[in-house]
């Protein structure tokens, strides 16, 4: 599958991102969207996670959300927007993760993913986030990825 030409032109003006020699505990980024109904239904078709609970008004309505949901990984998805373009950005390797799924995101919420640096491996160039998703200041997933950045050093 190739790069569309705007994802394409938008991933050649970022450069390169963090070295790990630039980058310290406490360091944070974020990134915000709405999640529309469209977002959701292509997510559904590149998924192929077609449960109704994300794609039908009636189904949803008779579940304990009483209306359609995004797909949490749709939610969880945005975490690796701000790991590949803001921190530690471009030429990370993501290696990990684990999700807390702890509420529901509904369509038109705008949800908020923001990464915090907790702890740096020199010797391995790896990078622990800890990471969470909100909507309205409320954690809505958590969890904790792991990744590998490049070294100015190539040596390593």
């Amino acid at each position: 599958m190739q790069d569309t030409p705007t994802a394409q032109a938008k991933s050649e003006t970022l450069g390169h991102g963090y070295y790990f020699e630039d980058l310290k505990e406490g360091m944070e980024e974020s990134f915000s969207k709405v999640i529309s109904e469209k977002d959701v239904d292509e997510f559904a078709v590149l998924s192929g996670d077609v449960n109704p609970v994300h794609l039908s008004d009636e189904f949803a309505g008779g579940t304990i959300f009483k209306k359609r949901i995004a797909h949490g990984f749709l939610t969880g998805s945005l975490i690796s927007t701000v790991l590949g373009t803001k921190l530690p950005g471009p030429g990370c390797i993501y290696l990990g993760q684990d999700l807390k799924f702890m509420a529901p995101v509904y369509l038109g919420d705008e949800v908020t993913a923001t990464v915090t640096i907790q702890g740096l491996d020199p010797d391995k160039r790896r990078v622990v986030l800890n990471c969470v998703c909100s909507v309205d200041g409320k954690a809505v997933l958590s969890g904790i990825a792991v990744v590998m950045v490049d070294s100015r050093n190539k040596k390593r």
